[in-house]
């Protein structure tokens, strides 16, 4: 019998985290959780669901090589998310109607219809995901890898 394994869905923040300025203590212990789950991607142990979102966020990055390889991981460690498109509009219009930005109710919509863990290294929208109705795990990278006790 295998064990289950997790499934995350990290948005483009978090995603992003190891290109952002290092010289503040948050963004080096962020980019260092981001690192290490992106290792358990890497080696199997954890899957990384990604969405049609996360291709047209990337895209529009300004940095070429910060883009390219955001678009190499997601396109290449990263499974699609077979949700119904119709449920996960139909989610993320809700949650757009209570406050969410359009990027981050379709992250959240997707993340919930794949019963992923969804991770992101924004406060404000935790602090929003934890003043609604979020079905599934949310967090930033750092408590998840405390939470899963990842090493």
């Amino acid at each position: 019998m295998t064990a289950l394994r997790t499934s995350v869905y990290l948005d483009v923040c978090a995603l992003c985290r190891p290109f952002d300025d290092q010289q503040f203590l948050r963004i080096r212990l962020e980019t260092d959780a981001v690192n290490l789950i992106m290792s358990k991607v890497l080696a199997g142990q954890i899957i990384l669901v990604v969405s049609p979102v996360h291709f047209a966020e990337i895209r529009a990055i300004p940095d070429d090589m910060e883009r390219l390889q955001l678009l190499s991981i997601v396109e290449n460690f990263g499974v699609l998310s077979d949700a119904d498109k119709g449920m996960v509009r139909k989610r993320a219009n809700e949650l757009v109607s209570l406050g969410f930005g359009p990027a981050d109710a379709a992250h959240i919509a997707y993340a919930e219809a794949g019963k992923a863990k969804f991770i992101t290294c924004d406060d404000r929208l935790v602090k929003k995901c934890a003043k609604h109705a979020i079905s599934t795990w949310y967090g930033g990278p750092v408590y998840f890898c405390a939470e899963e006790d990842l090493r």
